[in-house]
């Protein structure tokens, strides 16, 4: 039996398999003061469900996946460990010089961003080292000492260090770290080229200086979630999501936080991608997750997720630069708690503010007063209040009739349904936004890709989206409600190792190539037999930063089984890497030689057959179908049927507008749309040849 739960802003997902590898799902309210509370929660509802005391549940139970918000919430918050950075001397000013750029060229008005860590706990380090790895200045090392007795001074509680070169030279880094262990032993730090070793000094600071400032909190984290599972009977092994689409054990995750910032919604991809292929033939998939705080977008194009280098936490060129790669996921504040307004300008908005789980929407009935996306769907009779959460919770619809008549519908002189309506409208709308956004930088068109809906919410506006998108398609799966948890159920034990050295396809050093893909392989092959042992397949794999000699950024180009061993393989790099180039930038430069600056060795072991991801019987509650009455722009008040998702047969069509129900989401289908059941339990809905 295995267990993923992903917590959420508003709601923390629990996906169980069992030992025949059907699942069922689980949510319980996130408790944003004790995340881990939530996790205990949602596991004891599904205790509850199948009879067991939570203890006996858990014994049975060989794998915890949890994918977490607790470190991307400690650097949103500023909750971060009080963390010194140690240079070069002469760049103390890395952290506060950045890269440059601005999202708006010509806009002075808006200041520039105070450093990750404040100048005043930045400490220049006499020592230089060349980029060819020769040493200019000596290490000073009873200069680091009397920092280091600084450092204990001031109360620091965590130490970041990046010098010049290290990835080429990583002697006065490693004597650094080795001086800190000595005299600091109780503050965690980082050492740039072990962690992320980027050419690119500013980066590479950056994502030293994240990871070390989260070594204290999700240290703490993940001790705790692993004791207070273990004290409920849990004695299984306790994974946790990474931000690359993996899972790594809990042990590793607190000595390298920084690779679980974006752990969850690097999940629902996988899941997407899988459902994409089982239930559709188009081979680009846009994956929306649609949670109560977020929506978050993600693509599958031709097959594979996409990763992105350019991840920072907030604006690209003002937020925290994270340095590595991730699942390029873009998140928006549109989910169904998501706050509507109107400005002083009488406009209407929806999010980025949202009710999340404290107070929650208004129809909560927890204090909340202002209108959300949740709201409006009840005013329109798209949710069933009676049978929220499998009809857990009980929603009051006078309550959210109020909160969008005084907040929405007075203020724009509108009749109420036509005030949901307009909600409705524009969270679709900022959905959309963030959908082009990713889509179309990615070389995507969304009119030839299927729309993957997960997320309680996503079933409310998914059809509304994919028609403004051109979709044909949208697929919601059966455990699309908690798309994320699903996704964790099918992703391997991770890791990924890299390494910097400049190669030029004109001059190729095939020597140095090998010595640098030998040295990745054998630290993944040691990873295999350490943390993977036992695995039941075990791959390895590579790929390349590399662009154009004349330009400044680079690009990801997978290398397969090429391990460059001979001119041909260059060759075929070179055409894969002009094939990349046009789909992402429209064009590419064949007379040009190519630049590799950065590899990458990947490491997946798989441990369980892949699940079906398909809902055990009696997961559901034999609720019955029905009718009641509900709003569309296109038709306005209507009586629509209702029906159940579990009791639909493989094949049955619903013909819009009609509404589909299960005990965790709602999916609406449009006039004009048909909603099909597939032999996944997917439902696919077809909107038409006409869109």
């Amino acid at each position: 039996m295995r267990f993923a739960v992903d917590t959420g802003g508003t709601f923390t997902d629990l996906v169980l398999e069992d030992d025949h590898g059907l699942c069922r799902l689980y949510k319980a309210r996130t408790t944003p003061a004790d995340p881990i509370s939530g996790v205990i929660d949602a596991l004891a509802l599904a205790a509850d469900d199948v009879d067991l005391s939570l203890s006996d549940l858990l014994e049975k139970g060989d794998v915890l996946i949890h994918g977490t918000t607790h470190a991307i919430n400690a650097l949103i918050t500023g909750r971060t460990a009080k963390t010194a950075l140690l240079t070069t001397e002469g760049h103390g000013d890395m952290l506060v010089l950045r890269e440059g750029g601005r999202d708006n060229a010509f806009d002075f008005s808006t200041g520039f961003p105070g450093p990750f860590i404040p100048r005043s706990l930045t400490y220049e380090v006499p020592e230089r080292v060349r980029s060819d790895g020769g040493v200019m200045t000596a290490l000073d090392e009873a200069a680091v000492s009397n920092i280091i007795a600084d450092l204990e001074q001031k109360g620091v509680e965590a130490v970041a260090v990046c010098l010049l070169w290290s990835v080429v030279n990583p002697a006065h880094e490693e004597r650094i770290g080795a001086l800190l262990a000595e005299q600091l032993p109780d503050v965690p730090f980082t050492l740039s080229h072990r962690l992320n070793p980027a050419i690119r000094e500013f980066r590479r600071a950056s994502s030293a200086a994240v990871d070390a400032s989260l070594k204290p909190i999700m240290g703490h984290y993940m001790r705790s979630l692993e004791s207070r599972l273990r004290d409920s009977g849990f004695a299984g092994r306790t994974l946790i999501v990474t931000s690359q689409g993996g899972v790594i054990d809990a042990a590793d995750a607190a000595d390298a936080p920084i690779h679980i910032v974006n752990s969850g919604p690097s999940m629902a991809p996988i899941a997407g991608r899988y459902f994409s292929a089982l239930d559709s033939d188009l081979t680009d998939a846009i994956i929306a997750d649609t949670g109560g705080t977020t929506y978050d977008v993600s693509i599958v194009r031709g097959g594979t997720i996409p990763t992105s280098r350019e991840t920072a936490i907030g604006d690209r060129y003002r937020g925290i630069m994270i340095g590595f790669p991730w699942v390029d996921v873009k998140s928006v504040g549109a989910g169904g708690g998501s706050i509507a307004g109107v400005d002083s300008g009488g406009l209407l908005h929806v999010g980025p503010r949202s009710a999340g789980a404290v107070p929650g929407p208004a129809a909560y009935g927890r204090g909340g007063t202002e209108p959300t996306v949740t709201d409006a769907s009840l005013v329109l009779g798209h949710i069933d209040p009676d049978y929220f959460l499998g009809g857990t919770m009980q929603l009051d619809p006078a309550l959210a009739q109020t909160a969008v008549r005084e907040k929405v519908a007075d203020l724009l002189d509108l009749n109420l349904a036509a005030a949901a309506d307009a909600i409705i409208a524009i969270a679709t709308e900022n959905m959309v936004q963030a959908i082009l956004d990713i889509t179309v930088k990615q070389g995507i068109d969304p009119r030839h890709a299927v729309l993957v809906g997960g997320g309680g919410a996503a079933g409310l506006n998914s059809v509304r989206i994919a028609r403004r998108l051109g979709c044909r398609y949208v697929i919601v799966p059966a455990v699309g409600p908690a798309l994320s948890a699903a996704g964790a159920l099918m992703s391997d034990l991770k890791a990924e190792f890299h390494a910097a050295r400049v190669v030029k396809t004109d001059r190729f050093d095939f020597d140095a190539v090998q010595h640098t893909l030998t040295s990745l392989e054998a630290r993944c092959r040691t990873f295999a037999e350490g943390p993977g042992a036992g695995a039941l397949e075990t791959l390895v794999s590579f790929r390349v930063d590399a662009r154009y000699a004349t330009q400044v950024w680079e690009i990801e180009v997978e290398l397969g089984d090429n391990r460059l061993t001979s001119p041909a393989d260059v060759d075929a790099f070179v055409s894969a890497f002009h094939k990349a180039h046009k789909v992402l930038f429209s064009f590419d430069d064949p007379a040009s030689s190519i630049e590799i600056v950065g590899w990458t060795a990947q490491v997946n072991c798989r441990f369980h057959e892949r699940p079906e991801l398909r809902l055990a019987s009696g997961s559901e509650d034999g609720r019955t179908a029905g009718h009641r009455p509900a709003y569309f722009s296109a038709t306005g008040q209507i009586d629509v049927p209702v029906y159940r998702m579990d009791a639909m047969g493989v094949g049955e069509t619903v013909i819009g507008p009609a509404i589909i129900e299960s005990a965790y989401t709602t999916v609406v289908v449009d006039p004009g749309a048909t909603a099909m059941c597939r032999p996944s339990n997917s439902l696919v809905i077809d909107l038409g040849a006409s869109t």
